[in-house]
């Protein structure tokens, strides 16, 4: 049960992570802070924007993952994102190379589900419920409608920083897209350090460039 679940965060977190990227900032006054509606509401008008590039034939799989790549940083904390995926090994990274790895995570995680957007058909997505965390986060539960992967759940936790709330994390059916790469990057960084990772996705990120291109 727990490879299948794994399976479908490989398969199914493309589709979860461009959702949120695509809508008009949403603002967050002190009242806000204290009402999950406002992180529920960012979830909620993205995802009509974002099908509309999903079914947007005039566009090739290039331009669509360049339009969501675009929008990408505003919309998740890739900084915040970062610093949990390599987690006690962020402090062994210089400036320079925190730098580079938020940057190519980003890339890594557009690219490598990019091959899956030509796949998409018919897939929306509801919002079933949100609720504010012990740490004051806000955690908005949403359910994949139509499709292949149906009734499948996914969870995105946003925390509001600089006047707006950001995801910093994506559940698909309970697996952690954060702790997911921590698992993968693990043992990467043990054996070589920042520059070992940075190489390697650098490498992959290329791979995928290639992929998406032909």
């Amino acid at each position: 049960m727990r490879r299948s679940l794994r399976s479908a965060v490989s398969r199914l977190a493309w589709f979860a992570l461009v959702l949120p990227l695509v809508c008009t900032p949403i603002l967050a006054g002190s009242a806000e802070l204290s009402d999950p509606s406002a992180a529920r509401a960012l979830i909620e008008l993205t995802v009509d924007d974002v099908l509309k590039i999903l079914n947007d034939d005039s566009l090739d799989t290039p331009s669509r993952l360049a339009r969501l790549e675009q929008l990408a940083w505003e919309r998740f904390d890739f900084t915040t994102m970062s610093r949990a995926v390599v987690a006690k090994y962020w402090r062994r990274f210089s400036d320079a190379q925190k730098d580079a790895f938020i940057a190519e995570l980003k890339t890594f995680l557009a690219r490598s589900y990019g091959d899956r957007i030509e796949r998409y058909t018919t897939e929306t997505v509801e919002i079933i419920g949100e609720r504010i965390t012990s740490r004051g986060n806000v955690l908005v539960m949403t359910r994949i409608v139509g499709g292949e992967y149906g009734g499948a759940e996914v969870e995105y936790m946003l925390h509001h920083r600089e006047d707006r709330w950001r995801v910093i994390d994506v559940k698909v059916e309970g697996i952690s897209l954060v702790l997911n790469y921590r698992d993968q990057f693990r043992s990467i960084l043990a054996s070589g350090g920042p520059e070992k990772l940075l190489a390697a996705l650098k490498r992959k990120n290329t791979e995928n460039a290639a992929k998406v291109a032909s």
